[in-house]
């Protein structure tokens, strides 16, 4: 009760400045929102008393240690209510909030351990993990958002649970196929028949999974004593309804059936499953009203179970008064927008996060190719399911917990740049992340300079002071801070550029839900322009980006009816040159973006 009664205390003092009815916030389509991108455990810390997350003991039994990379270190849902304020003046208008269930607090071979800090550990679906918090908190962190118009987006997760099944022949098992171990014999082609009637995982009623009553085709699955009941819901606690094959070598049909380095992999392809994930996520949406969902490791899931799941959740919102629900699927690749696009057409996912995008800016901004990879990677818009229209859906993103931060890429590809040019370049990538199609998505911390060592928890530096070494030796961009420092400085120059770019987003509708044409690109680096157009009066916003170390000045085709301009970014010639011509100056990695007074 002290959680929720500090929670509601935290709620009652938020400013009332900019406060959005509930109404107006589900009426938003999913195109016209900024995300803010954030794991709780390294945001802020509200409430130290839950720090150990109700546990005792060392880290090794509690998660906790603030001074290691890999275990918890304090940030919370009062923390996340505390700086609401932050977020909201940042311009974000909905947090991708990382995974807040309960997790298993720490795995990982003797000498290897690491905490559950990031979420995607879970044992228990239907509860915030202590660590963040408690469900009533919760509850009144998402009342707080939604009161100042920002929506909630939920991290879930159904490709696996926390590491919890066993195997008798080894501990970590190499992936055993189908072929080799089929459902019908217990340890390979030669054993002892099993599952009798079992048609396989292609026949996916409950008729035929009934059928499939013994787990050990491939290994033989248990749970350890002191884990038995563990997960919660209960069915989770059944090795039926896990694959058991070992671990994934992230190829073939391992991608979607073996263990995530270890993590129970689950049996997607089960109606029982299906319903199961429904039903947990389902729940989440009725209890606390989520605005969407940002699905973890999608591709190592069959398509059959997006098909379904997507549907339903689509479904269960728009029962819940959410007609405008987001789900977004994790497709991890380098770039490839087939594959991406493959995942909109055949498993049906109503949108997936844009690395190809991520890819592409990397390569011209954080990198030497020239600015014609991201007029291919625009090209391609047409190949996902609902076609360009369905691409202003994409969130796009330049930075993640996985893959790193952007500043990082560009302090490795350049590493002789001045910090000058190394914060010009980061600022050219959010501009094009705020100015381009797509849902942009800030993660945390790169509005305040952070500048990592490289992914993973290398990238997963804490917002409030820092106890941990390798983050605080960073040379952030900006600043003269260091993230043993608090950082939540709304002067930074990243944030103020951010912030100034969400704004003129979110005032010109052509900038979130408009159609885009490329109209000039360099094999080189150098200039990179596109026009997008009001979706309601036709009018004309020219975009221009320099990728280059030198200022550019060039003509620019725009519509022959656009004639006088406004510089909504930047400095803009106030007429064109010619009709369809309009002459664009940008300094190195400079940009602007310039609103033509007629309708094209």
């Amino acid at each position: 009760m002290r959680h929720f009664a500090l929670a509601l205390a935290l709620l009652a003092g938020t400013s009332a400045a900019a406060q959005t009815a509930p109404a107006d916030l589900r009426a938003r389509a999913p195109e016209t929102e900024v995300l803010y991108f954030l794991l709780p455990d390294r945001f802020e810390n509200g409430d130290p008393t839950n720090d150990k997350g109700g546990l005792s003991g060392d880290r090794l039994a509690t998660g906790f240690d603030p001074a290691h990379k890999g275990f918890f270190h304090g940030g919370d849902l009062a923390g996340l209510v505390k700086r609401l304020d932050y977020i909201q003046s940042l311009g974000a208008t909905a947090i991708w909030l990382g995974p807040i269930y309960k997790n298993k607090p720490v795995q990982g071979p003797k000498g290897q351990e690491s905490a559950g800090y990031h979420g995607y550990w879970i044992t228990d679906f239907t509860r915030v993990d202590p660590h963040f918090g408690s469900n009533a908190e919760m509850k009144a962190f998402v009342d707080a958002a939604h009161a100042r118009g920002i929506k909630v987006y939920l991290d879930i997760i159904t490709n696996h649970t926390a590491d919890v099944i066993q195997y008798r022949e080894c501990g970590a098992c190499d992936y055993r196929s189908r072929a080799d171990y089929p459902y019908q014999r217990r340890g390979g082609v030669k054993g002892a028949a099993i599952n009798p009637g079992f048609l396989g995982d292609g026949v996916q009623t409950p008729e035929n999974f009934a059928k499939l009553t013994d787990p050990g085709s491939a290994y033989t699955p248990f749970m350890p004593a002191a884990e038995k009941n563990v997960k919660v819901p209960a069915w989770l606690n059944d090795p039926i309804h896990y694959h058991n094959r070992g671990n994934s070598a992230f190829r073939n049909e391992s991608s979607t059936m073996g263990d995530f380095a270890g993590l129970d992999d689950l049996m997607t392809e089960s109606p029982r499953v299906l319903q199961g994930f429904i039903e947990i996520y389902g729940a989440w949406i009725d209890q606390f009203g989520i605005d969407g969902f940002r699905i973890d490791t999608a591709r190592h899931v069959n398509p059959e179970f997006w098909q379904g799941f997507s549907k339903a959740m689509i479904e269960r919102a728009k029962a819940r008064g959410i007609p405008n629900f987001h789900i977004f699927g994790e497709v991890a690749n380098d770039g490839d927008v087939g594959d991406l696009a493959l995942h909109t057409r055949v498993h049906q996912l109503p949108s997936v996060l844009d690395f190809g995008f991520r890819a592409a800016v990397q390569h011209s901004v954080a990198g030497e190719k020239g600015t014609d990879v991201l007029a291919a990677m625009f090209d391609r818009d047409a190949l996902y399911e609902g076609g360009a229209e369905a691409a202003l859906r994409l969130p796009t993103f330049i930075s993640n917990h996985d893959h790193g931060r952007f500043s990082t890429d560009v302090r490795k590809a350049f590493p002789q740049a001045s910090d000058d040019e190394v914060l010009a370049r980061v600022r050219l990538g959010h501009a094009m992340l705020l100015l381009l199609r797509g849902v942009p998505t800030i993660y945390a911390g790169d509005e305040q300079g952070f500048v990592g060592d490289g992914n993973d928890q290398d990238a997963r530096e804490d917002m409030f002071p820092s106890k941990v070494a390798i983050y605080n030796d960073n040379k952030l961009l900006g600043t003269s801070k260091t993230t043993a420092d608090s950082n939540f400085d709304t002067a930074h120059p990243l944030y103020a550029e951010i912030a100034k770019l969400s704004a003129v987003r979110k005032a010109t509708p052509a900038l979130s839900r408009g159609r885009q044409v490329t109209r000039a690109y360099d094999e080189k680096p150098g200039l990179f322009a596109v026009s997008r157009f009001d979706p309601a009066t036709g009018a004309e916003v020219l975009i221009g980006f320099n990728t280059s170390a030198q200022p550019i000045t060039r003509q620019v085709e725009v519509g022959v009816g656009s004639t006088g301009f406004t510089a909504l970014v930047g400095q803009c010639m106030p007429d064109a040159v010619a009709p369809g011509s309009l002459t664009v100056r940008l300094p190195a990695f400079g940009y602007v973006a310039c609103a033509a007074g007629g309708a094209k």
